[in-house]
């Protein structure tokens, strides 16, 4: 079975710009979406244009309620897309450290897709420079996430949930030929 090419990314040690340091890994890697823990809450963000501009929904022009990207309240983040992902994660008081997924070069019997469901059951108003704000019917909960068109269902009491994120998860088999997942990667973001 082959494995995707998994390496570090030694210049995290020295991150001063993130937005810029981050558009960088994405124009070179072509990657997409940013997702992004931090300490004041979840952050999305897609890259567009030929320069890779990042565009996160905390932007004055999205949802200024949602968290700014900063790295001083940063915990991790994903950026990533077909062929790569890159995480960048906190290791202490200003280390981080990252590493690169690369799977261009595999064929789909190397590994599983999941499509795993996220929150939002309904639309909370029109998009926004192209995020669109869900919330979720049983939990209140918000998020904005970087797609414009999403199919919700307009049934009443329906709790469909329609935004996917694509994984792939990578199997690895020991001696006695026991397989396990050795490492997983987010692909993409849909709104089914």
């Amino acid at each position: 079975m082959t494995k995707p090419h998994c390496e570090p990314i030694e210049d995290a040690k020295s991150i001063s710009n993130l937005v810029k340091w981050l558009q960088e890994k994405a124009q070179k890697y072509e990657l997409k979406y940013l997702l992004a823990h931090a300490e004041d809450g979840l952050i999305w963000g897609e890259f567009r244009g030929q320069n890779f501009q990042l565009i996160t929904s905390g932007d004055d022009n999205v949802f200024c309620q949602f968290p700014k990207l900063r790295l001083c309240t940063l915990q991790q983040c994903r950026i990533f897309g077909e062929n790569a992902e890159m995480m960048l994660w906190k290791i202490g008081q200003d280390h981080w450290k990252a590493r690169l997924i690369k799977d261009e070069h595999l064929s789909k019997e190397d590994y599983i897709c999941e499509k795993q469901i996220l929150w939002g059951t309904q639309p909370e108003g029109e998009p926004k420079n192209g995020f669109t704000l869900v919330s979720d019917g049983s939990q209140g909960l918000k998020h904005a996430v970087p797609l414009s068109k999403i199919r919700f269902s307009r049934e009443k009491n329906n709790l469909h949930r329609p935004i996917r994120l694509e994984v792939r998860h990578y199997i690895d088999y020991d001696d006695s030929g026991v397989a396990r997942i050795y490492l997983s990667r987010l692909v993409d973001l849909q709104g089914t």
